[in-house]
């Protein structure tokens, strides 16, 4: 045990599994955000048929907890459905690791939140759900506001969201201006593959 990390957290940290973008991903989802210091994009590949992830990778940015506990997410869920992924918690993910600091739950919890969203678009690209506020807002508590470390809408950032169709206008109240382009940029991104034409506008 090294500062408080299990020997399967050191070994993931040293040697993550599934690493990169995926290229033929179908759907992607990003949690966290760069500035708070913990960061993930998970990358998925689902067959439309079965629902079986066939295809899973992470890019993510942080500490030694993130890094682990984003690569332990792509091994549990490779080759699994949808049903099996969906009962997934962080508590699962901690026990598969050999336990963490209770200092660093938050990446895994960041690494369950990223898989929600991803079967959330999922159901969404599928019309299996549709594209209302709810849906909306839970993609967006995903990602964090790097000025406050809550996420966008616990942080008060988003004003107001309207749906039409595949139109999505989101309004937002970006407090500091230094994080602005990485906040807009982390909301587009959170909404990729879904086919949708999105306008994010300043109060």
């Amino acid at each position: 045990m090294k500062i408080g990390y299990s020997p399967k957290v050191m070994e993931l940290f040293k040697n993550p599994k599934n690493v990169g973008a995926l290229e033929d991903a179908n759907v992607t989802a990003i949690a966290g955000s760069i500035a708070c210091g913990d960061m993930l994009k998970l990358y998925v590949k689902i067959d439309p048929e079965t629902e079986i992830i066939e295809d899973i990778s992470f890019e993510s940015y942080g500490c030694v907890a993130n890094i682990a506990t984003s690569s332990m997410i792509t091994e549990m869920v490779r080759g699994k459905n949808l049903d099996y992924a969906r009962k997934l918690t962080f508590q699962d993910e901690v026990r598969e690791l050999g336990g963490l600091p209770k200092v660093k739950y938050h990446c895994a919890v960041l690494a369950i939140q990223a898989l929600r969203t991803i079967i959330r678009k999922w159901e969404c690209i599928q019309g299996k759900a549709e594209l209302d506020e709810e849906f909306v807002k839970g993609i967006l508590r995903g990602i964090l506001d790097p000025e406050t470390d809550k996420d966008m809408i616990s942080s008060g950032i988003i004003k107001g969201i309207e749906i039409s169709g595949k139109n999505l206008k989101i309004s937002v109240a970006i407090g500091d201006a230094e994080y602005r382009e990485e906040i807009v940029s982390n909301i587009e991104e959170a909404f990729e593959k879904m086919g949708l034409k999105m306008e994010i506008k300043e109060e």
